[in-house]
């Protein structure tokens, strides 16, 4: 099928990278100090393997934010989401009840968030998004940047559907 929409979206923030980029410096200069210059590092200094695990867990969790992808495609027959690396999801739109495209605000942060009024909701920022009601009462919500774009197909998608 032909792809009608496509967004990809990823955490552009820059004060998330900056909170990021300040959390990275603290086990760097740990290490530094403490492996290094063979200083301890605080007055109750974690142990030498204690500092590099933390400082591995630090940057596999920066690396995740550089990584983290929403990438959304609609075509005729199914919207795809792939919230990279947590979900990929299909959805026929025969199995769709409702779809639109709204102002859902702040649902207390940006990425995954569970059990708001819309259900799901995959987000990276923003405030506007696609919110889908399938048929067996199930919801959630696609951010999206692009909202006029995605207007447009998902009216031109509903009408085809009811054809």
């Amino acid at each position: 099928m032909k792809i009608e929409f496509k967004e990809e979206q990823k955490f552009t923030q820059w004060w998330l990278w900056l909170i990021l980029i300040g959390i990275g410096i603290l086990p760097i200069f740990g290490i530094y100090k403490q492996l290094i210059l063979g200083e301890k590092f605080g007055d109750k200094p974690m142990s030498d393997f204690g500092l590099i695990i933390f400082c591995l867990f630090i940057f596999g969790l920066i690396a995740m934010f550089w990584f983290m992808r929403l990438k959304t495609e609609i075509d005729q027959n199914e919207i795809r989401i792939n919230f990279f690396p947590f979900i990929k999801k299909r959805v026929n739109w025969k199995e769709i009840k409702n779809a639109e495209i709204v102002n859902y605000g702040f649902v207390g942060g940006w990425g995954i968030r569970l059990w708001t009024k819309y259900g799901t909701v995959y987000n990276t920022k923003g405030n506007k998004g696609l919110a889908i009601e399938l048929q067996n009462g199930k919801k959630f919500l696609i951010g999206t940047q692009k909202e006029t774009e995605m207007k447009k197909i998902v009216e031109k998608a509903s009408w085809q559907q009811r054809v």
